[in-house]
C-alpha cells in the first residue's frame, strides 16, 4: 500500500494502521517525531488510537509516551486494554512507569499493574507510594550496582555489554558498590575503573558515597546538584539499602514542572495539565471548581458596594454586578489562554487551527457559562427578590463567558500567526474586550427589561 504524503499526519497514521503495515507505521512516526506523533494521535478517535498503538511494538509506544507529559500519556493509556497497556508500561524506564501509573485513575492503574510481570509489578507498587517531588518519586531503579567483592574486570566486562545504552553509560556514569545485604558502601567513576588493575576488588578502590534519602524533597535535591557537579545521586531507604538514583536532568525537569503546576493552579486549572482532547465534562469540572469559589469571593467583595445601595436609585443596583460579570468572564478567558499557551508550547496545536480550537472552547464555555450564570442569577434574586434582575445579570455572565473562552482560546493562536508574542498580548486584549462586552450585556439587557427592574 502507498500512503499519500499530502495526508495530514493523523490520517496517515490511521491509513497505515488499517493496512497493518507496522514497519512503515513505525518509520513514519519516527520521521515526524514524538511531538507530532502525539498531536496526530490526539486527532484520532479512541478506537483508532488503540489500533495505531497495537500496530507498533510496545518498545516504540513506550518511547513515545516517555517523551510527552505523564498526565497526557496516562489519558491515552487508560483507553487501552489492560494487557496492551501493561506491555507498553513494562518497556518504560522505572521513573516514567511510576509517573504514568500515578496519573491514572486508581482502578485503571490497578488493572494494568495486575497484568504486568509479577516482579516488576511489586517494584512499581513500592515506588508509587513515594510523593512525586521527592527523591523516591523521581528516582530510577536502573543503576549500576555491584557487590564489593566483585573485581574491576568484572565491572568493566559488564559495562561493555551495555555500551549501546548511551543514556546510562557515558562519561558521567557512576558505579555504585553495595554490601552483601544491599547497603550502599561506595561509589566509583569510570576513570577509577579504567586506571585500576582488572584483578583489584571494588572494596579496595571505592570512595565514600554522597547520597540522599528517599524522602528528600525537591528543593534539597536542587540545592544538592547546585553544590555538586554530578550526573546523578544514589538514593537509599531507611535501612541504608541502595534503591535507585536521581538524575540531575530529572530534578531540573521536576523544578520546571512544579512551577508550571503552580501557575496552572493560579489560572484555575487545579487538576493538572489540560488538553482539548479530554472529555468536555472532565475539562469543565477542572475549571468550574475554581470558578465557583471565585464567584463567591467576588460576591463578598461586591457587598461593600451594596452596603450603600439604599442611597442609590433602584437601577443603580446593577452597578454591583458589573465588576462580577467582567471579572468572572476574565477568569474564564484566562483559563482558555493558559491551555492554548501550553498546547502551543507542546506543539499540539498550530496557529492555523484557530477555528477548531474555537469550536472546542465553545462547548466548555456554554456549560460553564450556564452554571456560573445560574449561580449569579440566584444570588441576585436572593438579594433583591427580583427574578428579572437575576435573569439580566445571569444571562449577561453566561453570554460573556462564552465570548471570553472563545477569545481566550483563539487569540493566542491568532497572535502567534501574526508573529506577536501571545504571552504578552493575550491578557490585555482579553481583559479589555471582556470588560467592555460584559458592561454592554448587563446594561443592554437591563435597558430592555427596565420596566421590570423597578425596585
Amino acid at each position: 500500500m502507498t500512503t499519500d504524503t499530502a495526508l495530514p499526519p493523523w490520517e496517515a497514521l490511521k491509513a497505515l494502521a488499517e493496512a497493518g503495515d507496522s514497519e512503515r507505521l513505525e518509520k513514519f512516526m519516527g520521521a515526524i517525531g514524538p511531538t507530532e506523533s502525539f498531536r496526530a494521535l490526539l486527532r484520532l478517535s479512541p478506537e483508532d488510537r488503540e489500533m495505531v498503538l497495537t500496530r507498533i511494538s510496545p518498545e516504540e509506544a513506550a518511547d513515545l509516551f516517555e517523551e510527552i507529559p505523564e498526565e497526557h500519556a496516562a489519558d491515552i493509556i487508560e483507553e487501552l486494554a489492560p494487557t496492551t497497556a501493561a506491555q507498553i508500561i513494562d518497556e518504560m524506564e522505572s521513573d516514567d512507569q511510576v509517573d504514568v501509573l500515578a496519573s491514572m485513575e486508581a482502578e485503571n492503574a490497578a488493572a494494568v499493574v495486575a497484568e504486568m510481570d509479577p516482579e516488576e509489578a511489586e517494584d512499581v507498587k513500592e515506588r508509587i507510594g513515594y510523593p512525586r517531588f521527592t527523591a523516591g518519586g523521581l528516582m530510577v531503579t536502573e543503576v549500576f550496582a555491584y557487590p564489593e567483592t566483585a573485581s574491576v574486570g568484572d565491572v568493566i566486562d559488564d559495562l561493555s555489554s551495555r555500551a549501546g545504552d548511551e543514556e546510562d553509560v557515558g562519561p558521567e556514569a557512576h558505579v555504585y558498590v553495595i554490601s552483601g545485604s544491599g547497603k550502599l558502601v561506595g561509589v566509583l567513576d569510570l576513570r577509577d575503573l579504567v586506571l585500576t588493575r582488572r584483578s583489584t576488588a571494588l572494596s579496595v578502590v571505592l570512595k565514600s558515597p554522597l547520597y540522599v534519602n528517599a524522602d528528600t524533597g525537591l528543593d534539597e535535591l536542587d540545592d544538592f546538584f547546585d553544590k555538586y557537579d554530578f550526573h546523578a545521586v544514589p538514593v537509599i531507604d531507611p535501612r541504608q539499602h541502595l534503591i535507585g538514583m536521581v538524575r540531575r536532568s530529572a530534578v531540573e525537569e521536576a523544578v520546571t514542572d512544579r512551577a508550571e503546576l503552580d501557575r496552572m493552579k493560579l489560572q484555575g486549572i487545579i487538576a493538572g495539565d489540560e488538553i482539548r482532547s479530554m472529555p468536555v465534562l472532565t475539562r469543565s469540572k477542572r475549571r468550574i471548581s475554581w470558578l465557583s469559589i471565585n464567584i463567591v469571593l467576588n460576591i463578598i467583595a461586591a457587598s461593600v458596594i451594596a452596603f450603600y445601595e439604599d442611597t442609590l436609585q433602584a437601577v443603580i443596583a446593577l452597578a454591583v454586578f458589573l465588576p462580577i460579570v467582567s471579572d468572572m468572564s476574565g477568569c474564564s478567558g484566562n483559563q482558555a489562554v493558559a491551555v492554548s499557551m501550553r498546547e502551543l508550547s507542546l506543539g499540539i496545536v498550530k496557529p492555523f487551527e484557530a477555528f477548531r480550537v474555537w469550536l472546542q472552547e465553545v462547548s466548555v464555555g456554554v456549560i460553564n457559562g450556564v452554571v456560573l450564570g445560574l449561580l449569579l442569577g440566584a444570588a441576585a434574586y436572593a438579594w433583591k427578590g427580583n427574578a428579572f434582575l437575576g435573569l439580566v445579570v445571569g444571562g449577561a455572565l453566561a453570554a460573556n463567558t462564552v465570548l471570553a473562552v472563545s477569545l481566550g482560546g483563539t487569540v493566542p493562536l491568532l497572535l502567534k500567526r501574526m508573529n506577536v508574542d501571545p504571552a504578552v498580548a493575550s491578557g490585555p486584549i482579553l481583559t479589555t474586550v471582556t470588560d467592555m462586552c460584559g458592561f454592554f450585556l448587563v446594561l443592554g439587557l437591563a435597558t430592555l427589561m427596565l420596566p421590570h427592574l423597578a425596585m
